[in-house]
């Protein structure tokens, strides 16, 4: 068999001059261009109102829920009261009583999550605009308690300070914060990135106390990757010599942060270390009062992340009580502790102990109160109770690719759909759970925004149609769902076809992934992105959620553990085998394209030995030993521990048996995936006499947005396919 090689991308010109790529054309169908809108509204405390930001960012206007008309402007940037103005505001948070919003200038971010800016006190009543802080500027992840009358941030140098708003003072809590060594209140990287967090410190429901999370980072190993001066939001400080920026970032297997937990006095301002009952902590993924100020509920992981233990805190005595623990043979599931709804009687928390996600009432004291939900579907989002004691929850139980909101009445032990069973549907509800904002789209169907009743579960209004999208791509090509049976399964697909389809012609396809452990990306809602454009460049996209994806039980997800890539890969062959077996496939025209996970299993698959035309990988982990500990570990447990399993997961040992033509983009200023995985594998890839092509993004991160990057990302795939798949 004919060995392919790949070509190196200065030799491409000639390649590419019958293959342009209009770059403007293809920016209106991908980010940010290709978005829709939402109701952008927050719900007022009293559940009977909500605050609406107006498009120039001027006035935050209150409305009736019931009637939708304007009550009042509470916020009017140009009639504020005091020495501080702003034009404008691109966002805003409202205190727990609903008497004060933060507002902020200068938003300078720092990585997925977490930014600094100027923020600014604004109190309804007296229409004054204060900054939350004169001697530290900018602040981090601030938090309001319950009352309104104390805000705690922490400040650039890593400490934790109190503003109180009656008095216009500022206390510190916090002496020790250091860069690189220690945080107060606010997590380290991988925390943030892997447990989806952006703050770790949390008021008493009596506002007495403030608990946090110290995270000590001064033996995790620091990363360093280089900054450019660049074009996009350009750095002319290094414009003759490059900088560097260093962070700690625990690869798997490496020390992590020393996480301990902490509470502060308000009244006495005295600070207490509380230790827990256990000796092989090494995560606290939450913390989270419960309904008195004795009830600091925390949330541990040991290493393996296979147990987590639910802990009772006083935070005045340090007295800490086991209440609960979830176990897994492979790895808990993240909602388990990111999604823990905490309710006066009980916490509602989700479990996979019957082989699918469910939801149960855990009492404080640890009493298992049973079961909300049960059957062989998982449930996705709990929503909470109304005032006749009704819940709502999102689940899979009109099939993995859909999602359908359920109403629960156990008085009268009766359960309704309040969402249609096809399509992707998401609730926000008010306080007191009187009105929800219902939003519902589907594959064929933009997003509509309805306010509904749950009295009667009727639609009041519409809130936003989407209109202006459904016209602008009403000619678009539509995902279409198929199933097809492989490995004793049937797995769940989609086919974006050019709108003037003729299954009597043969058409080059691309298969799109994720399949990254508990993802999906066959699902039945609304997106508009490059598949449609490419489609109508006369391709077919495609796209399977295999083995080790989500909404399909226990059992289907967890299959992969300690052993990521295989299960995948034998997916997407299995897929790839399916395609060509299509009548209107070009059976030797098929490539594979994924970003992140999905540049991963890409290259796993090209180096399968299954005949890819062509591979694209943007973003690709290279080998799990180069990712971080909290990642890499839940799925493939350490590298000391499962030293093989690494080895036959990494792309970067596989490279003699890719035998395709690769292409490699990649931000070098990626925080998440660093560049050295794309690096290290083109030196093996070199070393074994295969050249792939590459694209680099100067200070670019792991999304690659920002002065129309992403349609550059997608124009260079679209010219690397046309190369190579329609030769």
């Amino acid at each position: 068999m004919k060995r392919l090689i790949c070509s190196v991308i200065i030799a491409a010109s000639a390649l590419f001059a019958s293959a342009k790529v209009d770059i403007q054309d293809l920016a209106n169908y991908v980010y940010p261009n290709n978005g829709t809108a939402s109701a952008s509204l927050n719900f007022m405390p009293d559940g009977q109102s909500y605050l609406k930001l107006s498009a120039d960012g001027k006035t935050i206007g209150r409305y009736d829920v019931a009637t939708g008309k304007l009550v009042e402007n509470i916020f009017d940037a140009s009639k504020t009261r005091g020495d501080n103005k702003l034009e404008r505001i691109s966002s805003y948070t409202l205190s727990p009583d609903g008497s004060l919003l933060l507002v902020y200038k200068d938003k300078q971010p720092i990585y997925r999550r977490t930014f600094r800016a100027e923020y600014y006190i604004f109190d309804i009543k007296r229409n004054t605009l204060k900054p939350l802080s004169t001697a530290h500027p900018y602040q981090q992840s601030p938090v309001v308690s319950p009352d309104g009358r104390m805000i705690a941030f922490m400040a650039a140098d890593n400490n934790i300070y109190i503003h109180k708003v009656d008095y216009g003072s500022e206390v510190a809590v916090t002496t020790d914060g250091k860069f690189n060594s220690i945080i107060n209140g606010v997590p380290d990287w991988v925390y943030e990135e892997e447990f989806s967090t952006n703050r770790s410190m949390e008021w008493a429901p009596d506002n007495s106390m403030l608990c946090y999370l110290k995270y000590d980072e001064s033996q995790v190993p620091a990363f360093s990757f280089t900054e450019y001066e660049g074009a996009c939001d350009p750095k002319p400080q290094f414009s003759l010599y490059t900088g560097e920026y260093t962070y700690k970032y625990p690869v798997a297997g490496e020390p992590n942060s020393k996480v301990t937990l902490h509470s502060y006095d308000v009244e006495t301002r005295k600070t207490k270390q509380i230790d827990l009952p256990a000796t092989d902590i090494e995560y606290i993924p939450r913390i989270h009062f419960g309904p008195t100020a004795a009830q600091l509920i925390v949330l541990t992981l040991n290493r393996e992340q296979n147990r987590l233990d639910f802990f009772s805190v006083n935070p005045r005595s340090t007295v800490a009580t086991q209440i609960h623990q979830e176990k897994s043979r492979t790895w808990v599931r993240p909602e388990v502790y990111q999604s823990v709804t905490y309710l006066p009687d009980a916490m509602v928390i989700y479990s996979d102990r019957t082989g699918w996600s469910h939801l149960y009432r855990i009492a404080y004291n640890g009493n298992d109160l049973g079961a909300l939900t049960s059957g062989e579907f998982d449930v996705t989002a709990f929503y909470g109770y109304t005032a006749d004691g009704s819940y709502y929850y999102q689940s899979t139980s009109a099939g993995a690719i859909n999602r359908v909101i359920t109403k629960v009445n156990p008085r009268k032990k009766t359960s309704q759909n309040v969402s249609p069973e096809s399509g992707w549907a998401t609730a926000s509800f008010a306080p007191g759970g009187a009105y929800y904002i219902l939003n519902h789209s589907s594959a064929t169907s933009v997003p509509v925004f309805s306010l509904v009743s749950s009295a009667k579960d009727k639609a009041l209004r519409t809130l936003e149609d989407n209109s202006a999208a459904a016209a602008r791509f009403a000619s678009a090509p539509k995902r279409e769902f198929i199933t097809f049976q492989a490995m004793g399964r049937e797995f769940n697909a989609y086919l974006v076809k050019p709108a003037d389809f003729d299954p009597s012609r043969k058409y080059p396809v691309i298969m799109s992934q994720y399949s990254g452990p508990g993802s999906q990306e066959v699902v039945n809602r609304w997106g508009i992105d490059w598949p449609q454009y490419y489609a109508q460049q006369g391709y077919v996209v495609a796209g399977v959620d295999g083995l080790g994806t989500g909404g399909r039980g226990r059992e289907f997800e967890q299959c992969v553990y300690k052993n990521l890539g295989y299960y995948e890969t034998e997916s997407q062959n299995a897929f790839l085998a399916y395609l060509q077996a299509q009548p209107w496939a070009d059976a030797n025209s098929i490539g594979i394209y994924g970003w992140s996970f999905g540049g991963y299993e890409s290259l796993m698959s090209a180096s399968s030995g299954a005949p890819y035309a062509a591979s694209v990988a943007v973003a690709p982990v290279t080998s799990w030993r180069y990712y971080d500990t909290i990642y890499a570990e839940r799925y493939m447990s350490t590298p000391q521990a499962n030293a093989e399993g690494y080895d036959r997961s990494a792309p970067i040992n596989r490279v003699v048996k890719m035998n395709c033509p690769i292409l490699l983009m990649h931000g070098t200023a990626d925080d998440n995936v660093h560049l050295s995985n794309a690096m290290e594998l083109t030196a093996r890839l070199i070393a074994a006499n295969r050249m792939p092509q590459m694209l680099l993004f100067p200070n670019m991160n792991h999304s690659i947005n920002g002065c129309n990057t992403r349609a550059v990302v997608y124009a260079r795939m679209l010219e690397f396919f046309n190369a190579e798949l329609r030769k």
